[in-house]
């Protein structure tokens, strides 16, 4: 997470956005009134989709299961 304040935003817009982009860097951005984040679409949609699942009853249990199956537990699946 890169720290940084209006000013400096402003000054460096293109940088920021470029390093958000690129290397899914969030900028965070520091102003009297508070803080604002800015992140890729990527990365925001990628949220998006883990708040959706995480929202399904049983599925949050359900991924964690899969990540500690192994190969043995897992059955071959044809298109």
């Amino acid at each position: 997470m890169t720290n940084t304040n209006a000013t400096n935003l402003r000054n460096n817009l293109f940088e920021y956005l470029n390093s958000a982009i690129e290397f899914n860097d969030v900028i965070n951005v520091n102003t009297k009134k508070g803080n604002a984040i800015i992140l890729s679409e990527q990365e925001y949609n990628g949220m998006l989709e883990t708040l959706y699942l995480c929202s399904i009853p049983g599925m949050k249990e359900r991924l964690h299961e899969g990540l500690e199956a192994t190969q043995e537990d897992c059955e071959a699946f044809e298109w």
